[in-house]
């Protein structure tokens, strides 16, 4: 087996879940190989470097051997290498842990609970008893008389 279509060896090697995804990453441009887009019917060959977006990481593989069958997770060390740079996963990790809760769409309006943790989340806990009025300690004299 000399080449195998990109789709299929990204299933194959456990990328994806599913070919049908690994083809949908494809038409969403968000596959490369050697910094060009790639459709899903692209031959891959020993050697190539393969780029896929998954935001908001893009993660960096090498192809060691080629199969469209897939296998155990034990299996996949052997048929890539994992090139992806340690940069894209201070990313992944200051992404988990900054504290923004993104919404699934669909998802339907946040719960009483989800409004407390952003309300409290937002707003300062300390307010200073000066900024209770207009928010100055001084009054202001507007004099028009010069």
């Amino acid at each position: 087996m000399e080449e195998v279509r990109i789709d299929k060896w990204m299933w194959a090697t456990r990328i994806f879940k599913t070919r049908t995804i690994a083809s949908e990453a494809c038409k969403k441009n968000r596959i490369m190989v050697g910094g060009t887009t790639v459709k899903s019917s692209r031959m891959v060959k020993k050697g190539d470097v393969i780029q896929v977006r998954k935001p908001p990481v893009t993660y960096s593989f090498k192809v060691l051997a080629l199969t469209d069958k897939r296998m155990g997770a034990k299996l996949v060390s052997q048929f890539l290498e994992n090139i992806t740079p340690p940069d894209q996963y201070e990313i992944l990790e200051l992404n988990r842990i900054s504290g923004f809760v993104n919404r699934a769409k669909g998802t339907g309006r946040p719960t009483k609970k989800d409004r407390r943790e952003l309300e409290q989340f937002s707003s300062p806990d300390i307010i200073p008893d000066n900024m209770a009025g207009d928010g100055f300690d001084f009054d202001f004299d507007f004099d028009t008389d010069d």
